[in-house]
């Protein structure tokens, strides 16, 4: 299959363009570099051994979305591309509806006069909202509470509607908790353009010496050691959960929501301790206050994902603990 990959130059995107290319599938990578570095292009290809066709261009550039589908033919679409810091967007909401709904509802309209009839788009679990209660299954209520979920929350919609408007269309929303690690290679991983928003990066900085300190946000939750528990899931994992649902819409038609996670919580506290242990490194830590908006347990019900794409995780929290330090130490810089 020919495969489309938006922002493929990005986390998720670049784990799940090595998996594609080593399925066998001829790769093309749209990124409009914001938040990604070119080189990543060519350390998928040193992995995976198959080198996949970029295009620098921005999914809001309907014109240069026509070129490219018109100078080629793509059997599927799997669209990463946008923005996703819950605090900035708050700050700065128009960048996130630019972002998120309209460049996606300018490559949903390219992608469908061009003939393709295959979609999987890159969801997450911030559209659940503050309130849901755990394990979260995809029939729990939708009630974003930021304008990064609620980009979400539309695009999925949009998605949805365009299903019931097109019956040839074939559509997955995977719904992602909390990715984390890196490939084991070290080649690819997670570099946040400034300082790190989520806990695993930040940790990994504050264990290479680029952060002072870890700061624990709370500990006085109703958790067995008073800190938040999150569901944590290997990137790589998450990366074949892609194929999985790639591999599904062949044989299944209309829209889909599926959660990827483990299905079990892991507090901070825990993911700290597994961290030092694994690599053999202390990282200086305190304690804070909550920050506003964070839940107390987050975690997914994975069944869904199981029972119809016949994926569950491989991965072990100590691998996520040992991948992520492994592509920080061989970038203490991420990709500069």
């Amino acid at each position: 299959m020919r495969v489309l990959i938006t922002g493929g130059n990005g986390y998720i995107g670049s784990h799940t363009c090595i998996e594609l290319l080593a399925a066998g599938h001829a790769v093309t990578i749209v990124d409009n570099l914001s938040n990604s570095s070119p080189a990543v292009v060519e350390r998928i290809a040193r992995i995976a051994g198959r080198q996949p066709e970029f295009h620098q261009l921005d999914v809001r550039d309907a014109a240069g979305l026509e070129r490219l589908f018109a100078r080629q033919a793509f059997d599927a679409l799997i669209h990463f591309a946008g923005v996703k810091a819950v605090a900035e967007s708050v700050a700065d909401p128009l960048k996130y509806y630019s972002n998120n709904v309209c460049g996606s509802a300018l490559l949903f309209d390219a992608a469908l006069r061009h003939g393709v009839t295959r979609l999987v788009f890159s969801s997450s679990a911030t559209v659940y909202g503050e309130a849901a209660r755990s394990p979260i299954g995809e029939d729990a209520p939708l009630a974003p509470a930021n304008p990064y979920g609620r980009s979400k929350r539309m695009v999925e919609e949009l998605l949805a509607d365009l299903c019931r408007a097109n019956p040839g269309l074939r559509a997955v929303a995977l719904r992602y908790f909390n990715p984390v690690g890196a490939h084991p290679s070290g080649r690819v991983g997670e570099a946040p353009g400034g300082i790190p928003d989520n806990l695993m990066p930040y940790l990994c900085q504050v264990a290479v010496g680029r952060l002072p300190e870890l700061t624990v946000f709370g500990n006085d939750y109703p958790t067995p050691d008073g800190t938040a528990i999150r569901d944590y899931i290997h990137v790589v994992d998450l990366a074949q959960g892609h194929l999985k649902a790639f591999d599904y819409l062949e044989r299944e038609g209309g829209m889909h929501f599926i959660n990827l996670g483990t299905g079990r919580g892991t507090s901070v506290l825990e993911l700290l301790a597994a961290f030092e242990r694994v690599n053999g490194v202390r990282i200086p830590h305190r304690m804070g206050a909550r920050r506003p908006g964070d839940t107390t347990e987050t975690y997914a019900d994975a069944a869904r994902a199981a029972q119809q794409l016949g994926w569950s995780t491989r991965l072990s929290l100590e691998d996520m603990c040992r991948d992520a330090w492994c592509w920080q130490k061989l970038n203490p810089a991420g990709y500069a």
